[in-house]
């Protein structure tokens, strides 16, 4: 679960408030967060792994990172259309909402009840509220909810970072697909994976920031197998949602990568680039040489 909450934590993010944390972490001396450099099919450019969610000062620009940034000549993020939040959250709205729905709380264990209480008055909201959202985006809610605690934000996460510089120095960006392929990644989950997301992210959320702190930390240093490896550390991922979430936008991404041209320096959630089929062994497999930089 852990590998998907890496990835889901920018689109969580779309009700979170803004907070500072305290002693960020810093890369080690030579080294930071994993960039590989991408070649072939008329492509030599760069592959990062972000996160979506900081908390205030984390310096994560490397050299290396900031000379890639200046050399190349476009970014591609998972969705460009996440500069627009307004319409980012008015398609979560369009997707995430039905009529008819049960309560919240009648949709989890009755063990679990007391939690998702807490949950929803430590994140400012209600499960009256939460309840007329479906599943899938209900857990989305409740996990941004319970990031209150983490003191993150998605303003200090890398994208906005990245969107700056580009747009700074006129260079286009563009995405690797839509927020509304994103978000059906979810919404066309099965009846029963979404009810499991539910629960897993109610259950895991005590554990947020323990979990968020070894990502983040795996992260900083570059250390990919560890990031793959806090994924075990936590409850058994669901295999249904990982395929939909990681595994089959990783092979969408794949095709999106071979329309590129040029020195494209492509940014996605650190979670798609670690663990079982991720993208940078997708892309090897397809005929580029992929080659870790930092």
């Amino acid at each position: 679960m852990i590998r998907v909450l890496a990835c889901w934590l920018g689109l969580a993010a779309l009700c979170l408030l803004s907070a500072c944390g305290e002693n960020p972490p810093a890369p080690p001396p030579g080294g930071g967060p994993a960039l590989w450099r991408v070649e072939g099919k008329g492509i030599d450019g760069w592959l990062f792994g972000t996160i979506h969610v900081l908390p205030a000062g984390v310096e994560w620009q490397t050299q290396r990172i900031r000379d890639a940034i200046g050399q190349a000549d476009r970014l591609v993020l998972e969705s460009a259309e996440i500069r627009d939040r307004a319409r980012t959250l008015a398609q979560f709205e369009k997707m995430g909402r039905s009529q008819g729905l049960p309560l919240l709380e009648s949709r989890v264990p009755e063990q679990d009840r007391a939690t998702l209480e807490t949950i929803v008055k430590d994140g400012g909201t209600s499960t009256q509220t939460l309840s007329a959202y479906e599943n899938w985006a209900a857990a989305m809610l409740l996990s941004a909810a319970a990031q209150q605690s983490l003191h993150v934000s998605q303003d200090h996460g890398v994208e906005p970072v990245l969107i700056a510089a580009f747009e700074g120095a006129g260079k286009p960006i563009s995405g690797l697909e839509t927020v509304e392929r994103q978000f059906r990644a979810f919404d066309t989950l099965p009846a029963d994976a979404q009810q499991r997301l539910l629960v897993d992210t109610v259950r895991e959320a005590k554990e947020m920031r323990p979990l968020f702190d070894r990502i983040l930390h795996a992260w900083i240093m570059g250390d990919v197998p560890a990031l793959a490896k806090v994924d075990r550390l936590s409850e058994e991922a669901d295999p249904v949602v990982e395929q939909a979430v990681l595994v089959d936008r990783n092979r969408s991404w794949v095709k999106s990568v071979a329309t590129l041209k040029g020195c494209p320096f492509i940014a996605v959630g650190a979670g798609h680039l670690a663990g079982k089929d991720n993208l940078v062994d997708l892309l090897q497999a397809d005929g580029y040489r992929v080659t870790r930089v930092q």
